[in-house]
């Protein structure tokens, strides 16, 4: 999946939604998670990408949302 910008989604990176911060937990895409969200947990969703906001908890995403940014870009686990 991408960013509304066309940069793609990666796992660790720090978003932000409607100025909510969180962070990218797992990318089904590219079979990339972190360890407190493992691919026996998420795999089962198929595509795109999870999400932890500590505003609203975990959103699984299957389409970028306009409002959804990048702010800071980590190193993968």
């Amino acid at each position: 999946m991408k960013y509304c910008s066309g940069e793609p989604v990666r796992v660790c990176d720090r978003v932000a939604l409607g100025g909510r911060p969180g962070i990218v937990v797992c990318s089904i895409d590219d079979g990339v998670y972190t360890p407190d969200h493992p691919a026996t947990q998420w795999a089962y969703l198929e595509a795109r990408v999870m999400i932890d906001f500590p505003d609203f908890g975990l959103i699984h995403y299957t389409e970028p949302e306009p409002d959804l940014r990048l702010t800071a870009r980590e190193h993968q686990p």
